[in-house]
């Protein structure tokens, strides 16, 4: 484990593996560089890049600043790409899900990236499905307030990602993953407000994200949900840099065999 301190003397935890030039992976909800899949995304993209997973800022090994802001997040990925020590002092990214947002926020706003890949930002731009409550924050912040971490993951589960409130209860049947869940549920307010007001049911703003040349892939699985790939196509024709690739047969929870030759690809 390394750790970097970003610009607010926060600590924060990385991992590094292979040679090559530096690829960070930026994790969406509950996700932590340790997470199997990542573990296995990186081993496979080692012979390659210097893969680059870390805690986003509250999760695993990582601090926490006194008042979350997305800005923070921004200087935390500044410092994780500074702490590779690439020679141009840049860095190509991966986002996943609402990291997917996070990283193009991240372009947008400064951070040195030379090149991104999103899969599936969790963009809710049409009525495919309902858009998030507006309530939803309020809700996560008051099931946080009375110390009930199960009920904020609930509240995740059903309100922003779709999940039927009947298929809760096999959910914490499983005890090891759900207390996983549990102990970084206070973090989801933080990818609610990285997500913004993206997730409304109305479509992305012709300039949103105007700033950002950079190139950008914008992935999405095949058998994922409607909304999923049609924000990963939307995201594609609003960036007059990105281009879309589909994989066939994968959905949100991505399989790191499907993903990484595509990365490869795009990085080359």
């Amino acid at each position: 484990m390394q750790k970097v301190i970003s610009r607010d003397g926060t600590v924060i935890a990385c991992d590094r593996t292979g040679e090559g030039p530096a690829l960070v992976l930026v994790g969406g909800a509950f996700q932590v560089r340790d997470d199997p899949k990542w573990v296995e995304l990186a081993r496979l993209l080692g012979d390659r890049f210097t893969v680059v997973t870390y805690d986003r800022r509250g999760r695993g090994d990582s601090g926490d600043g006194a008042a979350y802001d997305v800005a923070r997040e921004f200087e935390d990925l500044t410092a994780v790409i500074e702490g590779t020590a690439t020679p141009d002092g840049r860095a190509f990214v991966m986002g996943m899900s609402s990291g997917a947002v996070l990283a193009l926020e991240a372009a947008a706003h400064g951070v040195p990236i030379s090149a991104l890949a999103l899969y599936e930002p969790p963009f809710v731009l049409d009525d495919s499905r309902p858009p998030l409550p507006a309530d939803y924050l309020d809700r996560l912040h008051a099931a946080l307030a009375r110390g009930d971490r199960g009920a904020a993951v609930e509240v995740f589960m059903t309100a922003a990602v779709g999940i039927p409130a009947a298929y809760l209860a096999p959910m914490r049947a499983d005890a090891a993953t759900w207390d996983r869940l549990c102990s970084v549920a206070h973090t989801l307010p933080y990818d609610g407000a990285v997500m913004g007001d993206t997730m409304s049911g109305r479509p992305l703003p012709a300039d949103r994200w105007a700033s950002v040349r950079i190139p950008v892939l914008a992935v999405g699985g095949g058998a994922s949900d409607p909304s999923l790939q049609a924000g990963a196509k939307a995201l594609a024709e609003l960036l007059p840099t990105a281009r879309h690739r589909t994989l066939e047969g994968q959905t949100h929870d991505v399989d790191p065999a499907a993903l990484a030759p595509a990365l490869r690809a795009f990085f080359a």
